[in-house]
């Protein structure tokens, strides 16, 4: 398994010096948990900011402004390649503030997030994001990391 964690904004090491590690503790755990070949896999994370968050958001779904995570599942064909993920500091330490968790909590939450996607993991039903939420939940409990969705 590769996990490669590239920093594009120092924002993220700024306020969180263990950012690298953070995402891929969270990115080894829900590969683990959502039934990837952890042996076979390789994942990218990008940590970025507002403005390229922007753009990616627009480019690839039409969506206006920057976002939290945004998820690139590969091509069959790119085995062992699974995808990239980008996470957007600005975004994501607004959020953790607002929520009252910590950033490598958040980001820990949203990489865990973010590679579900990249297995086919979603959320447009009501059943598929009670499911998804479900196994969020115990990657989290994993690492010790409070519920995401509770109080």
């Amino acid at each position: 398994m590769t996990i490669e964690v590239e920093i594009e904004d120092d924002a993220w090491t700024r306020a969180l010096p263990q950012a690298e590690a953070t995402a891929a503790r969270a990115a080894r755990a829900a590969l683990a948990a959502g039934g990837a070949d952890a042996a076979a896999t390789d994942v990218t994370i990008l940590l970025t900011d507002d403005g390229v968050s922007g753009a990616l958001n627009q480019q690839y779904r039409g969506k206006p402004g920057p976002t939290n995570v945004l998820s690139f599942p590969a091509p069959e064909s790119a085995r062992p390649h699974l995808g990239d993920l980008a996470l957007t500091f600005g975004v994501c330490s607004r959020e953790a503030g607002e929520q009252g968790k910590s950033l490598a909590d958040h980001l820990s939450h949203l990489v865990a997030h973010g590679v579900l996607h990249l297995l086919g993991w979603d959320h447009q039903t009501d059943d598929e994001a009670e499911a998804m939420e479900r196994l969020e939940r115990d990657i989290l409990a994993g690492l010790d990391i409070p519920d995401p969705y509770g109080p």
